[in-house]
């Protein structure tokens, strides 16, 4: 079986009284392909905002197999350091791109 990178067990994430993501607990292993999959409104964008940082999950953690830095603890860190540290960020959906520009110029960008 594939080593594990990014564990997610029991992770709930809460505004107020509505439950948004609800003891979520999967693996994804190094080689294999993982899809987090759902209707509108199932949770998915709150689950990648919790991953990043972005949100800090009410309960649950989030273990990151970091190739240099080893088991870093998603859900304890800042999220400046989920991004300079863990190196795990998002990118946003955005169907625009630069018609003038190539594929590489068009990945730059959405750097920023």
């Amino acid at each position: 079986m594939a080593t594990p990178i990014l564990e997610a067990d029991a992770l709930t994430m809460r505004f107020g009284g509505l439950v948004a993501v609800d003891a979520v607990t999967f693996t994804a292993r190094r080689g294999d392909i993982t899809a987090i999959i759902g209707p509108n409104g199932a949770g998915k964008t709150t689950l990648f905002n919790c991953i990043t940082g972005f949100y800090k999950p009410t309960t649950g953690t989030l273990r990151l197999a970091h190739p240099r830095r080893g088991e870093m603890r998603l859900e304890a860190l800042p999220s400046h350091r989920v991004a300079r540290d863990a190196q795990v960020v998002r990118t946003f959906q955005n169907i625009r791109l630069f018609p003038k520009m190539t594929v590489l110029e068009n990945l730059i960008v959405a750097q920023h």
